[in-house]
């Protein structure tokens, strides 16, 4: 098991010493089985403000709580909340709300834009991800990539086409250090075929994979990263974007 550079040592065991609490919410009773993953807090706050989000709990970190809400959609109730930011956290948040029964998620996001052919605001809905961080090795044996779960992309697509809206299917760049993105590095990552780069989609493609729930997951292009500088292109502040993305997937969720 062991290995010269540690996080190649993958161990399958699917026990572990801490595990999540499958009780966690069990007062407010059942939880809506299918979930948004929203990483706008923006959009959270206007809907709090609008009065169309309810809490069904929290989760915890270092940094404080981080509230889940129930959401209305079509009549539906979904689970909604922010992951946090970066593979860890997310994806043990993640990991917290499959015990207590969440099986199926649509994610969205933004992200930062290797392809300059795809312009600030467009939807991309990921097909696969380069595993440039930490934690999808300790839910799946080392690989260059992990592939997102079909029904997820599915599901995203024909809720886009239903909707007339453009998108496009790309790969991601998975990576825990957004200060070392360098020139060489992102050639590579464009040789692989990645049109847009962000932290987590590697690690939530694992986990479904690792605990056999379904995930799919779509990002907004925002940020410029090409070897002439970087871009903000003011991705942050495209209010009308997030709160489509964000209604996108909560209609996306519906259709698993």
């Amino acid at each position: 098991m062991t290995h010269k550079s540690p996080i190649l040592e993958f161990d399958d065991d699917r026990s572990a010493i801490l595990m999540p609490d499958p009780y966690r919410f069990a007062k407010n009773g059942p939880i809506p089985a299918r979930a948004v993953i929203c990483f706008f807090k923006d959009v959270f706050d206007t809907l709090l403000v609008e009065g169309k989000l309810t809490k069904l709990g929290d989760l915890h970190s270092e940094i404080g709580d981080h509230p889940v809400y129930s959401y209305l959609i079509d009549g539906k109730p979904i689970t909604v909340f922010h992951p946090g930011v970066g593979a860890p956290l997310a994806a043990g948040f993640l990991e917290e709300l499959i015990a207590v029964g969440v099986t199926k998620y649509i994610v969205c996001g933004g992200c930062g834009v290797l392809n300059p052919e795809i312009a600030a605001g467009h939807p991309v809905i990921l097909t696969s991800a380069i595993r440039d961080e930490g934690t999808s090795y300790h839910y799946l044996p080392p690989a260059r990539e992990v592939k997102a779960n079909l029904k997820g992309v599915a599901a995203l697509e024909k809720t886009f086409k239903e909707s007339g809206l453009e998108y496009r299917l790309g790969k991601t760049w998975t990576t825990d250090a957004i200060y070392r993105e360098t020139k060489g590095r992102r050639n590579i990552r464009m040789a692989d075929g990645c049109d847009v780069v962000e932290m987590e989609a590697a690690a939530f493609f694992a986990v479904a994979q690792f605990r056999e729930i379904t995930l799919g997951q779509v990002v907004y292009g925002g940020d410029l990263v090409i070897p002439e500088g970087w871009d903000g292109r003011e991705w942050h502040k495209r209010d009308d974007d997030r709160r489509l993305m964000f209604e996108m997937a909560a209609k996306a969720v519906l259709n698993l």
